[in-house]
């Protein structure tokens, strides 16, 4: 939960306040690269999410994917590209850790991490099945 809620996003708070202050310059010059890796990100991370049975490594990709939206909001260099990946940080940082919590929860009930092996949560865990979709549906 520390990792994707905290410090994965101090990398992106890192650009903001360190890339874009400090060095407005190389910022302005390297921003179309820096949303093309964003880019890249968004698609591999998301590709290699949808194969992973684990529950956990398919959180944790997802979130890595959802990172390069920050990245395209920090090298858009516009007041709006900024406000959106700030609000990304925040709203995901709270999803994510609450998705892991989450997971960890039906870890210690089920005792299964890999998805084809649960066969489904909602019968033997309906209230947390309920609320995991929720914020899975809310991370998208």
């Amino acid at each position: 939960m520390l990792l994707a809620g905290v410090l994965l996003k101090m990398g992106a708070y890192g650009l903001i306040r360190i890339n874009m202050e400090l060095l407005p310059r190389a910022h302005s010059i390297f921003s179309p690269w820096l949303m093309i890796l964003g880019s890249i990100q968004i698609i591999y991370a998301a590709s290699t999410s949808l194969g992973q049975r684990n529950i956990k490594k398919r959180i944790a990709y997802s979130s890595v994917s959802h990172m390069g939206f920050i990245m395209i909001g920090v090298g858009s260099i516009s007041d709006t590209g900024l406000n959106g990946a700030i609000l990304q940080i925040i709203s995901h940082g709270f999803i994510g850790a609450a998705l892991f919590f989450l997971a960890g929860t039906g870890y210690d009930r089920l005792r299964l991490l890999y998805l084809d092996e649960m066969g489904g949560m909602a019968i033997p865990m309906p209230k947390i099945f309920t609320v995991f979709n929720v914020l899975w549906i809310q991370a998208f």
